[in-house]
C-alpha cells in the first residue's frame, strides 16, 4: 500500500475518539498502512512495579491509526488537504491539491 502521509507531517484525524485533533507523525509504516501521532490515539497501559518497594504505575502511549483516518494540513495554506504529486525534473515531489503548494 502506498503512503502518502510520512514522517514529520501534521494530519487531523477524521474518524475515531480523537476526531478533529492535529498532531505530528512519529513513524508511518506503509507495509501496513498504519501510522503513529504525537498526542493521538492514547491508550493507557498498566505497569508493575519492577523492583521491591516501588510503585505500580499507568502510563499512556500513542497506538497505531490507521492512514485513512487522518489527512494532512498544508503548511502554506493551512487547511486539511489531499495529496499530489508533480514531476519537475527528475524529481517527484507531493503537492497540495488546494493551493499547489509544495509539501515537505
Amino acid at each position: 500500500m502506498k503512503l502518502k502521509i510520512k514522517k514529520g507531517d501534521i494530519v487531523v484525524m477524521n474518524a475515531g475518539k480523537d476526531k478533529g485533533k492535529k498532531g505530528k507523525v512519529l513513524f508511518a509504516f506503509p507495509e501496513s498502512g498504519k501510522i503513529m501521532v504525537e498526542g493521538l490515539n492514547i491508550v493507557k497501559k498498566h505497569q508493575r512495579a519492577k523492583k521491591q518497594g516501588q510503585k505500580g504505575q499507568i502510563i499512556g502511549k500513542e497506538r497505531l491509526v490507521d492512514a485513512s483516518d487522518a489527512q494532512i494540513i498544508c503548511p502554506h495554506c493551512g487547511k486539511q488537504t489531499r495529496v499530489g504529486y508533480v514531476i519537475t525534473g527528475a524529481v517527484k515531489v507531493r503537492v497540495c491539491k488546494k493551493c499547489k503548494g509544495e509539501l515537505k
